[in-house]
């Protein structure tokens, strides 16, 4: 069993939240992390690398972050998708992969949690991939011979 806990910002992670979740995970559950993306409150590199790694020390596994649905009353505290693709380009390979989450839309319409990244496969032919990492440098990657 896991169970989902949702953060947003490194503030939430009071004493009180620290001893529950020691609680919690030193009785074998572990904790997964699920953070909304919001304009004004997380939507800078700083803040999600604050909170990922506070969660870390937690113990807690930032798990998806998601964009924030389209619901009545939040435009305000919505960003766009380019701002989510930017912010984890900005984490990857400037913190640990465990302080990573997977960036998600959960589709409308029940469509369910679809994963966003910013094109890591520029191509792949005959077995033969071209590969773009955090830096924006390029990579070939050869299939094994069979």
């Amino acid at each position: 069993m896991w169970l989902s806990v949702h953060f947003c910002h490194v503030r939430e992670l009071t004493p009180e939240v620290a001893q529950a979740c020691d609680l919690l995970v030193d009785g074998g559950i572990p904790l997964g992390c699920q953070t909304v993306l919001l304009k004004g409150v997380n939507d800078s590199e700083q803040a999600l690398k604050n909170l990922f790694h506070g969660l870390l020390k937690l113990r807690i596994r930032p798990y998806y972050l998601y964009q924030c649905d389209p619901v009545v009353g939040t435009t305000h505290l919505r960003t766009s998708i380019q701002t989510g693709l930017d912010l984890i380009s900005k984490l990857r390979g400037h913190t640990t992969g465990y302080a990573v989450p997977t960036y998600v839309i959960d589709a409308p319409g029940g469509g369910g949690k679809v994963p966003i990244q910013p094109e890591t496969l520029i191509t792949y032919e005959n077995g033969q991939g071209l590969l773009q990492n955090w830096e924006g440098k390029t990579f070939t990657y050869i299939d094994p011979i069979e």
